[in-house]
Order: C-alpha cells, then sequence, then structure tokens
C-alpha cells in the first residue's frame, strides 16, 4: 500500500494542446531538476496566479480555473508537481518535496513578474505543497481547497473509507512505513501546524460531504490561520474538484477574493 499511494504519477501532458494560448515552461528546481508547466499572460496589472493540482494528478486538472482566471485578466501558470505529469520525481512525498517546486515557480513568478502581486491556488496536495514550504512563501494571497490538518488524519480517513475500521488497526503500521519509505517524520506533513506561518490573506474551501476532509477538520485549519482570513464550505460538495461541482459559485467566489489583494 506504501508503495501504490508514493509511486510517481509521471503523464505525458506537454503533447496535449489546450484550447487558449499557453506557452511551455520548464523552471530550474535544484540540480538537474525542472518543473514542467503552462504560462498564460494576462493583463498588466491584474496580478497573477500559480495553479497546483491535486495528488496523482496534474496541470490537467487546473485548465478550467486556467480558463476563467485568465478571462478575467490574470496572468496564470500551471505546474506538475515532481513525480506528476512530466516534473520527474521517484515519490510522492505528500507535500514536503512538493514545496520545493512551488517554491521555484514562485520565484519564476517574481521574476517575470516583477510589478505583479502573486496569488496561489492549491487542492489537496497542492494545498499541503503552498503551506509546507520553508521558509513560507511571499505570496499576496492564497487558496486552499479540500486540505487536510494532519497527516494521520488524511491516512486515517482514507483507510476508514476503504477497509472500515480495520483500517484504523493498520494505520500505525502504514505511517510507520511511509515514514521509513520517504526518510522523513509523518509529523512534518501536518499543514495545521505551518498555516499560522502565512501571513497572507487565506479562503480555505471544504465541501459538506467530504468524507477525506471533514467539515471540522478544515474549520480547525481555519481556526489556526491568521487574519485574513475566508472559510467557504460548499454545501452538497465532497472531496473532488469544487469548480467543477459549482463553476458560478466558485468562479464568482474566487473572483471576489482575488480581485481585492492583486488588482492595482
Amino acid at each position: 500500500m506504501g508503495e501504490i499511494l508514493t509511486g510517481p504519477a509521471s503523464t505525458a501532458v506537454g503533447i496535449l494542446i489546450p484550447d487558449f494560448p499557453v506557452e511551455s515552461v520548464k523552471i530550474p528546481a535544484g540540480k538537474d531538476h525542472e518543473v514542467h508547466g503552462w504560462l498564460t499572460r494576462g493583463i498588466r496589472g491584474n496580478g497573477v496566479v500559480l495553479l497546483v493540482h491535486s495528488i496523482r494528478s496534474n496541470r490537467l486538472e487546473m485548465l478550467g480555473r486556467a480558463r476563467f482566471l485568465n478571462d478575467r485578466g490574470y496572468s496564470v501558470l500551471l505546474i506538475d508537481l515532481q513525480a506528476h505529469g512530466e516534473t520527474p520525481g521517484e515519490r510522492i512525498t505528500f507535500g514536503i518535496r512538493e514545496s520545493q517546486d512551488v517554491k521555484a515557480a514562485v520565484a519564476y513568478l517574481q521574476n517575470n513578474f516583477p510589478h505583479e502581486r502573486i496569488a496561489a491556488i492549491g487542492v489537496t496536495l497542492g494545498a499541503a505543497a503552498i503551506i509546507l514550504a520553508d521558509p513560507p512563501l511571499k505570496l499576496d494571497a492564497v487558496v486552499l481547497e479540500s486540505l487536510h490538518p494532519t497527516f494521520e488524519e488524511a491516512v486515517e480517513n482514507r483507510l476508514k473509507l476503504h477497509l472500515g475500521e480495520f483500517g484504523v488497526w493498520i494505520k500505525p503500521l502504514l505511517l510507520s512505513y511511509l515514514s521509513l519509505l520517504l526518510d522523513l517524520s509523518t509529523n512534518e506533513l501536518n499543514p495545521i501546524d505551518r498555516i499560522s506561518n502565512l501571513s497572507m490573506p487565506i479562503l480555505l474551501i471544504s465541501g459538506t460531504h467530504d468524507k477525506h476532509t471533514t467539515q471540522s477538520e478544515a474549520e480547525r485549519l481555519f481556526n489556526a490561520a491568521l487574519q485574513p482570513k475566508e472559510l467557504w464550505i460548499v454545501p452538497g460538495a465532497g472531496h473532488y474538484n469544487m469548480h467543477t461541482y459549482d463553476r458560478r459559485g466558485y468562479e464568482d467566489r474566487i473572483s471576489s477574493f482575488l480581485s481585492r489583494y492583486l488588482w492595482q
């Protein structure tokens, strides 16, 4: 199970052409490591948004968000995290090593859009990668979707969904094995321990029917975050693409939040 959870989710993405103009980019992120992505340019002064996908996915997941954000004048960068899509990597590390890719992407945007304000939107793994970056990212706003407070809770919720109460019994074994496999303590993977390090405005999004990350877990994250902050609990939504589930509501909420902090 540990091998399956951490195994890479590599996919050929660049051969696919989105239905709006993008530039292919490769961003240096350490020795012999490049983050693959797409960049689409918006209106000068409207800001830039970094989009970071969920676990075992890639930048294609974020195309719908990129399209609506670009329609509203934002420049947008979509990336593949390490061991996902076309960005190389040996294992998925639940945000800790993926955070290096996010740091590299933010630095790329700061260098290439020096006069623009920058935001990031992350979904599950992408949200964790944003939170776990060390030192904390310097952004003007951040949106975190379906984010777990602790790695242990994320594992337990998923084990219960697939194995019932038996999953609770094997959780300690799986956590120990994952720690050995990744050569780190799973306590390093807890977003709730880092969220208070973020000094920018935060919008947390979760669904009332999410069994992977419950509403009460999202509320704990929200309580741990600094002001200014917002919490949007989407009625009826589960642990899936919020933009797909409630397109109009999502676009209105995100547009309102980002325009407050990015438009100059």
